[in-house]
């Protein structure tokens, strides 16, 4: 079978889904080649075949999850593509060879990364004016800061402004033990998924913990922005990458609620 993955690669891994549609666009899609989608269950979990052959990832690694709904998912996608395959329309499928391809071997370092963002954490960065502003950040912001420091043991200390304010070790460390619970290469994707796409750990583990849902998780990210667009509008192209952003979280939210539901 064509390794049409790889051939894919680069549209499918930019980390900005609209530079992963401008890529789309800059060259020819493949036609489909295949007529029959399946889904073939192994010692490892759950494969999507095509006409009876497994697909692979990027790396040429066996495209497998173990969630039999989440290969559901991923069936769906590869069904659903007509005369031409768009990556652009396959988000779970470019999630989950991230995982393998890029989560799998490097655990640690991805936890790292989304620990990183908790020391720069954007909930924590306040506005000193106007009023309204600073009241609706508190009023959005500050119970989830009181469930990180009584459910995590992370207390964060506040700033206004950009100055950057150095966090506690001892919160750091907080939020890195949080992430113990969630080893699995693809809920560890799903997480700094969610993490990138708000610039913050916090909202993104308290997601992952159960204490925010994906839409509370969007609406406290663009308090900010909400703000902005409220008193000056915004345009086209800004509302399509927004919208294309929060399709992005969507996906991850519920890719982790099947990874993390067995």
């Amino acid at each position: 079978m064509r390794d049409i993955l790889s051939d894919l690669s680069e549209a499918m891994s930019d980390p900005d889904p609209v530079r992963r549609a401008q890529i789309q666009m800059k060259r020819p899609l493949p036609k489909r080649f295949y007529k029959d989608v399946s889904i073939g269950q192994g010692d490892d979990g759950f494969g999507v075949l095509l006409d009876g052959r497994a697909v692979r990832t990027p790396a040429k690694r066996p495209l497998v999850v173990s969630s039999a709904r989440l290969a559901e998912r991923l069936k769906a996608e590869w069904e659903a593509q007509a005369e031409e395959i768009d990556p652009a329309k396959m988000p779970v499928t470019r999630l989950v060879n991230t995982a393998i391809d890029g989560v799998s071997d490097n655990v640690e370092a991805v936890a790292d990364e989304i620990v990183r963002f908790a020391g720069t954490d954007m909930i924590c960065y306040r506005a000193d004016s106007p009023e309204r502003l600073v009241a609706t950040q508190r009023d959005a912001w500050d119970p989830v800061l009181e469930w990180a420091a009584y459910e995590l043991g992370a207390r964060f200390i506040l700033a206004e402004g950009v100055i950057h304010q150095e966090q506690p070790a001892q919160a750091i460390a907080a939020v890195a033990a949080s992430l113990g619970a969630f080893r699995s290469p693809l809920a560890l994707a799903c997480i700094h998924t969610v993490t990138t796409l708000t610039g913050s750990a916090i909202l993104a583990l308290a997601f992952a913990h159960g204490r925010l849902d994906a839409e509370t998780v969007w609406r406290l990210a663009h308090v900010d922005e909400d703000w902005q667009i409220e008193h000056w509008g915004t345009d086209e192209e800004a509302f399509r990458r927004r919208e294309l952003r929060r399709q992005e979280l969507e996906v991850a939210a519920a890719v982790f609620a099947d990874e993390t539901a067995r």
